[in-house]
């Protein structure tokens, strides 16, 4: 039996946070329009000391600058109920949680470069699970890659609201990954926090400085650095702002 569907792309719906974000209407329009998520205006000071305290752990550490490749990923997923051609999508961590040894495959996305990251995902690899287009998005907890890309087969199914007739199955135009719950983050860390940090990192040079989730933020798969990724990570360390 398929799992349910759930998530996501036409392009990541444009959390309920920010209402005055445009939902683009094609996939390819996806990948040209992007428009900054007008989250909360940060508390003023916060982040910098953040970027503070971090490049002195590096310090400390004596961590060398890491490379500017993707190992790591952000998921937006829905975690309240939205029907979409009659079906709901909402997927939330503890719908993962509650399946099968905790494991799920991603299916339904339908942008192009949000594909094209799925299928560079790799086994082990781990992932923000972001919940999105909620009350207040941010990320929830953390899996990894458990299988990586092949055929979604959502495509192919006239029932599943991400249907697409012009996929055929000698050659299918989507894929999809197995996922599986590592952990809850020690905290909710929410978007407003972290782009305090993007903001202040885009002025001081901090590892958020060109992270996607605000650079190319309706993407449903996102790509993080392991600077970025580790950064993020350390803020469940942190008291909230």
């Amino acid at each position: 039996m398929p799992w349910p569907s759930r998530k996501r792309d036409k392009g990541a719906v444009a959390d309920k946070k920010e209402p005055d974000a445009k939902i683009a209407k094609t996939e390819e329009e996806t990948s040209d329009k992007e428009e900054e998520e007008k989250s909360a205006k940060p508390p003023a000071g916060s982040s910098k000391s953040g970027w503070k305290n971090w490049k002195k752990k590096e310090s400390e550490s004596g961590g060398e600058e890491s490379k500017i490749t993707y190992c790591h990923w952000l998921l937006k997923s829905e975690p309240e109920s939205r029907l979409e051609k009659g079906v709901d999508v909402k997927f939330s961590v503890d719908d993962l949680k509650a399946q099968p040894n905790q494991t799920t495959c991603w299916d339904g996305v339908r942008n192009y470069q949000a594909r094209n990251f799925l299928r560079s995902m790799k086994l082990g690899q781990q992932a923000f699970f972001y919940h999105s287009n909620c009350k207040e998005p941010g990320i929830v907890a953390l899996v990894k890659i458990v299988k990586e890309a092949y055929p979604d087969h959502t495509q192919f199914d006239q029932k599943d609201p991400h249907y697409d007739s012009t996929s055929r199955k000698e050659n299918p135009k989507w894929s999809m990954v197995d996922v599986q719950f590592v952990r809850m983050t020690k905290r909710f860390i929410p978007l407003s926090e972290i782009k305090a940090h993007h903001l202040a990192h885009k002025a001081d040079g901090g590892p958020l400085k060109d992270m996607m989730l605000f650079t190319r933020q309706r993407l449903s798969i996102q790509p993080l650095t392991q600077e970025e990724f580790d950064f993020v990570l350390s803020l469940e360390e942190e008291k909230p702002h």
